[in-house]
């Protein structure tokens, strides 16, 4: 049996298609990280592309109750963290992912699959 996505996270990946924000992943990192249950990562083209998805998230989270706890990175531009306690939502430019390696560094996280709807914005 497959367990649903928690919803802020559907809406945090759902923001980050909607500013078409590339390559996302949300790992389940429940069974080997203490911070967090979720890493939501995407990499946006540019800086200014990269601010625009964190704030979108942010805002959309916002209109569901939810309200960062920490917010990092948005004045360099290169990459976004916003800090939801139970998920984190990491935004790169592709250089800044390479380097980072989220993915390697949690790889015995789980991959889940978070469903989004590829149309228009909401």
């Amino acid at each position: 049996m497959t367990k649903r996505t928690p919803l802020p996270i559907q809406h945090a990946v759902q923001a980050i298609v909607d500013k078409k924000g590339e390559n996302f992943i949300v790992l389940d990192v429940r069974d080997v990280c203490t911070m967090t249950d979720y890493f939501i990562i995407a990499e946006g083209h540019v800086p200014r592309h990269v601010s625009a998805i964190g704030d979108y998230v942010a805002e959309r989270l916002k209109k569901e109750g939810l309200v960062p706890l920490h917010r990092e990175g948005e004045t360099q531009g290169e990459w976004v963290v916003l800090d939801y306690m139970s998920f984190m939502v990491h935004i790169f430019t592709p250089e800044l992912r390479d380097y980072y390696a989220l993915e390697e560094l949690w790889k015995e996280g789980k991959i889940v699959s978070v469903p989004v709807n590829y149309g228009k914005e909401e």
